[in-house]
């Protein structure tokens, strides 16, 4: 190694004209081929039996993601105006390409299950805006009546509508997501507010604000850096060669992950804050030395010192920087892609700084010469500045230091037992940003912007969900769910639409929204609303053979913590399965 070094000191253009080619080819494939990844399901291998789980019940029961659009009117929803908005916005989500029709649900799109003398009927709430007074009364009372759509569709206040759009799978898209707000913001009067929210909304700002927070959080780190510096080496070509080493190895990074195809996530954005602070540390330590070298030898030519130099430092930049990329190498065992690409990429950044601060700093000093000796301030025979008071009181005062040391252990240790990991992306914005806000709006109106589907297999046994046992069962875990869990605002399932039923072929008395006694009268009703409504709603919550079965419930919040805290629900007995 030190024989290497030594023979680029003969040609010390030739270290900067590689780095610059190199650097400019790398540039190009950044510019060109770099991309924010911001989907969860692309964070962990697909492999992985989460997401194999999940992907087969997205094949059971078609789940995907859905956009909500919340339709806001502070004097009320039911008037001319607001329902016809509603209308329009849902037959243009209707006919985008990225959408399947079916999958857009709205009070315009939504099975209203009613009974009529011959038996039941699903009829649509409205087909035209209705404009009279009595024509909007009605929608209303219908609604009011309907528990599958108050409070689900419509806010009980009755300010708020939704439209809900499920997005088919791997169609998300940049200008997709710019497509929507668009769409949304062109409807908007001064009556009439409409607020965005779901998962790839969030998902699609990230996209946005992450390659905007780089721009603006890595010059100003720069600029900071630069500043020390400056004031640290009181040397302005010092301070550029030694800056020239962060900015080469954090390009060469972003470079290579552009070249082999690898995503930039959020946690990538914190590689070149990383970089920064260990290639600096190397041209600190290395100016260091050459500054001592310089004050024992005032007359060295620049040759002499850079040869002392990589003489005497390579040694300990390479181990340093060596140990450190170890570290970040043991991300590896990690199954969450971004950690594992953050730690093997700043990895290599980190060995790259190494090489740069290596080559470049000794080659620099053969091109643009040595820096200015920093005079040292003495007193008698010993230096006065901050480092080695620092260095003399801790030396003086040792077994505070070592009673300070512990205290900070055992603080550390208590304090590591507290750490939880949350993966919210919601977490991530600041609180009073506008995805938040209009997030936590929607929540305070409607069940929850967040879905965990909870998927209930019969074992091979047909028909086992049309068991009155079996749904009575199912829809007492949903009230203790709903009512013992804060985070759970509403649930969805087979159960609704057989409670519904029940109710409307008994004159609508309330008495009779429950799960019938008769399992041949559920399966009358299911027959029923087959025939009436649309039979793929309900492939939505059971499958064919009725040997499964998908709960949604909506959360009000993504946060890990909540999500996963230990549930205080009692276990039910589960025998009728």
């Amino acid at each position: 190694m030190e024989k290497l070094l030594n023979k680029l000191l003969k040609a010390p253009w030739i270290s900067f004209g590689v780095t610059i080619i190199v650097s400019a080819f790398l540039f190009m494939q950044m510019t060109e081929n770099s991309e924010m990844e911001t989907d969860l399901d692309k964070y962990m291998p697909q492999d992985h039996p989460a997401f194999v789980y999940s992907d087969q019940a997205e094949e059971w029961f078609g789940i995907n993601d859905g956009i909500i659009v919340a339709i806001e009117n502070e004097s009320g929803i039911f008037n001319s105006e607001t329902l016809d908005t509603l209308k329009q916005l849902t037959r243009r989500l209707q006919k985008m390409d990225e959408i399947e029709k079916a999958d857009v649900t709205s009070l315009y799109t939504a099975d209203n299950i009613v009974g009529t003398e011959d038996g039941m009927d699903v009829k649509a709430f409205f087909k035209q805006v209705p404009k009279t007074k009595e024509q909007l009364i009605h929608i209303k009372e219908n609604v009011r009546n309907n528990e599958m759509v108050y409070g689900r569709l419509v806010s009980v206040d009755e300010t708020v509508t939704v439209i809900i759009a499920e997005i088919r799978d791997d169609v998300f898209t940049q200008e997709f997501y710019e497509e929507i707000l668009s769409l949304v913001n062109s409807y908007q009067t001064d009556d009439i507010k409409i607020h965005v929210a779901g998962r790839p909304i969030v998902e699609g700002t990230m996209a946005l604000l992450g390659p905007a927070d780089m721009k603006k959080m890595v010059p100003i780190v720069l600029l900071v850096i630069t500043l020390v510096l400056f004031v640290m080496l009181r040397s302005v070509k010092s301070t550029l060669l030694t800056m020239s080493v962060v900015f080469f190895s954090t390009l060469w990074v972003f470079g290579l992950m552009a070249l082999v195809g690898v995503p930039i996530y959020a946690v990538s954005t914190m590689i070149p804050v990383m970089l920064i602070a260990i290639g600096v540390a190397d041209g600190i330590h290395l100016y260091s030395h050459l500054q001592l070298f310089l004050r024992k030898n005032p007359s060295a030519t620049k040759k002499e010192a850079s040869v002392d130099l990589i003489k005497n430092m390579w040694k300990p930049v390479v181990m340093t920087s060596i140990t450190t990329a170890i570290g970040f190498v043991s991300l590896l065992t990690s199954q969450v892609y971004p950690i594992k690409y953050f730690g093997i990429f700043t990895a290599f950044g980190v060995l790259m700084a190494m090489v740069f601060s290596l080559v470049i700093i000794p080659a620099g000093l053969m091109v643009f010469g040595l820096p200015k000796v920093k005079a040292v301030k003495k007193s008698g025979n010993a230096e006065t500045n901050l480092a080695y008071n620092f260095a003399a009181k801790i030396l003086n005062k040792g077994k505070v230091s070592i009673i300070v040391t512990a205290i900070v252990i055992v603080v550390s240790i208590v304090g590591m037992q507290k750490i939880w990991i949350n993966s919210s992306f919601l977490d991530k914005f600041e609180k009073d940003s506008d995805i938040v806000l209009t997030d936590q709006f929607i929540n305070s109106h409607f069940g929850g912007t967040t879905s965990l589907n909870l998927i209930l297999d019969a074992d091979g046994k047909k028909d086992a969900f049309k068991n009155p046992d079996v749904l009575k069962l199912v829809n007492k875990m949903q009230g203790k769910v709903e009512n013992d869990l804060d985070i759970v605002g509403t649930s969805f399932t087979l159960t609704d639409y057989v409670n519904r039923m029940n109710k409307v072929m008994n004159a609508d008395n309330e008495e009779f929204n429950v799960i019938p006694d008769s399992q041949n009268m559920i399966a009358q009703y299911l027959l029923l609303y087959e025939m009436s409504g649309d039979p793929e709603n309900l492939n939505k919550v059971v499958d064919y053979d009725y040997e499964k079965l998908n709960v949604t419930f909506q959360l009000k919040s993504d946060n890990t913590k909540l999500i996963i805290c230990p549930s205080r629900i009692k276990s039910v007995n589960t025998s009728p399965l």
